[in-house]
């Protein structure tokens, strides 16, 4: 590891980020290390919950405590790409077109209930997951870095929603919830709310921009030995075999897989990706990209069920530190 950024310190860093985060979002320690994961892996985030559980307040919460510009897109099923994107206008002093960005353009981009959006709309995101830029009449301009999607959506059961498309859904690193607080959270969040001068609580960053890419230069300095890369490569191969499933984890799932494993060894301030590691990220990074069978779907499996199911299957390799 580089002296600048150890294993140690990277660990340390990570927890004061997700103490600051605690202090605002009343959730557990594991959600909060997934999406700081795909944070430090260049990954993006899905939050699937139903509303009321405090999913722009996360995205906020992460955007404070990491010292990142904020925006919000609250996708209807008016909103146009261009209102992602921005678009150019007409400046009669001038004379000329000019491009006014839009809210895309911010290190962490809180994508609200992009399920609401028709697929069209959506798939104006793709582009700047992807390659960190936006297309726009002809013309490319990039993103800042580090840029971060964090997207909400409901439960596509929910009436007006509208199922992401397969390729929209790969893009996403990491799918997870919050859920919903236990008791003590929930007398918490009454005691808090108690005086109603109370406002939404601001954290102070533990990090700024250019930590922040120091942080992301870390995973790539983590090594994973050859046991542990068969075997998840094996896990999600395994996903392409069950009867279940119609389409399994593609190569590209993989490489994301490998990402958020590196990135989740880092976490715990471990210069080596250990098998935990990978199986603890297996369920966020895999679920969301599995195109179950009909009849799967039908008798109410889901991606989480499959996974679940592959890692009790695939046998961990026994290695040394």
């Amino acid at each position: 590891m580089a002296d600048d950024v150890s294993a140690v310190s990277t660990s340390e860093t990570c927890t004061e980020v997700i103490s600051r985060i605690g202090d605002a979002v009343i959730t557990d320690r594991e959600f909060l290390e997934q999406v700081l994961t795909a944070a430090l892996a260049r990954g993006h985030v899905l939050l699937e919950d139903v509303p009321g559980t405090g999913k722009t307040l996360t995205a906020l919460a992460f955007a404070q405590a990491l010292g990142l510009e904020f925006s919000r897109i609250q996708f209807t099923p008016d909103l146009l790409p261009n209102d992602i994107t921005g678009s150019h206008v007409f400046n009669e002093q001038r004379g000329e077109f000019e491009f006014t960005k839009g809210p895309v353009f911010a290190n962490v981009v809180l994508a609200d209930e992009i399920n609401r959006a028709p697929p069209k709309t959506q798939a104006a995101l793709l582009e700047a997951m992807d390659e960190g830029q936006v297309t726009v009449d002809g013309e490319t301009r990039d993103l800042p870095d580090p840029f971060l999607v964090i997207a909400t959506q409901n439960p596509v059961e929910q009436e007006g929603t509208f199922e992401l498309p397969e390729a929209q859904r790969d893009r996403f690193m990491i799918k997870t919830s919050i859920g919903y607080p236990d008791r003590e959270g929930e007398l918490e969040l009454i005691e808090r709310r108690s005086a109603r001068e109370t406002k939404m609580p601001t954290i102070e960053p533990a990090l700024d921009t250019a930590g922040v890419k120091r942080l992301q230069q870390v995973p790539e300095r983590i090594s994973m030995g050859e046991a542990v890369r068969g075997y998840l490569v094996d896990l999600a191969r395994e996903t392409r075999r069950d009867d279940r499933v119609k389409i399994g984890i593609s190569p590209r799932g993989i490489q994301r897989y490998f990402e958020a494993a590196r990135a989740r060894a880092a976490i715990s301030g471990r210069e080596y990706v250990a098998p935990d590691d990978v199986k603890r990220i297996a369920e966020p990074v895999m679920q969301h990209r599995l195109v179950l069978t009909t009849d799967a779907q039908i008798e109410g499996v889901d991606g989480a069920a499959v996974v679940k199911n592959v890692l009790d299957r695939v046998e961990v390799p026994a290695v040394e530190p």
